[in-house]
This record gives C-alpha cells, sequence and structure tokens, in this order.
C-alpha cells in the first residue's frame, strides 16, 4: 500500500497495527505447534466429560464399561469351551 498523502503518524500507526495483527498470528501458529499443552487441553476435556461436580465418574459411563467388559469375558468365555 503506497499512498504518498499519509503522514508519518499515520504510517506509524499502520505499522502498529500490522505489527499487533503478525503478533496475534504468531500466537495463533505457536498454539497449534504446542502439543504437550494440546494434549493437556484434550485431557482436561475427557476428564471432565467423563466426571460429575463433585469429580466422580459419571453412572452412564461406569455402566458402558461394565458392560463392555462382561460382554467381552462372556464371549471369550463362550468361544473357549
Amino acid at each position: 500500500m503506497s499512498n504518498d498523502s499519509r503522514t508519518p503518524e499515520e504510517i506509524q500507526t499502520h505499522i502498529e497495527h500490522q505489527r499487533e495483527h503478525l503478533a496475534g498470528t504468531i500466537d495463533a501458529l505457536a498454539a497449534k505447534l504446542d502439543v504437550k499443552s494440546q494434549a493437556k487441553q484434550k485431557a482436561s476435556e475427557v476428564r471432565s466429560r467423563a466426571t460429575d461436580d463433585q469429580g466422580r465418574p459419571r453412572v452412564e459411563l461406569v455402566a458402558a464399561v461394565t458392560l463392555v467388559v462382561v460382554g467381552t469375558v462372556a464371549i471369550v468365555w463362550w468361544r473357549r469351551r
């Protein structure tokens, strides 16, 4: 953008705006590249979905896991007979 009619103050303001925009872009890229932070965030999300407000495992989850375990044991037992 080469507009010669801009004042030095306008040019400086434009440069500062572009720096802020670039800093935001760099921060976003750095966050995407931070695998450890992403893994922690995902683990926190999974933990919050798997527990109730008191931090105990959700009843539906316990029931589902129990059903899968019992089903797997039954299939293994049935196939070995």
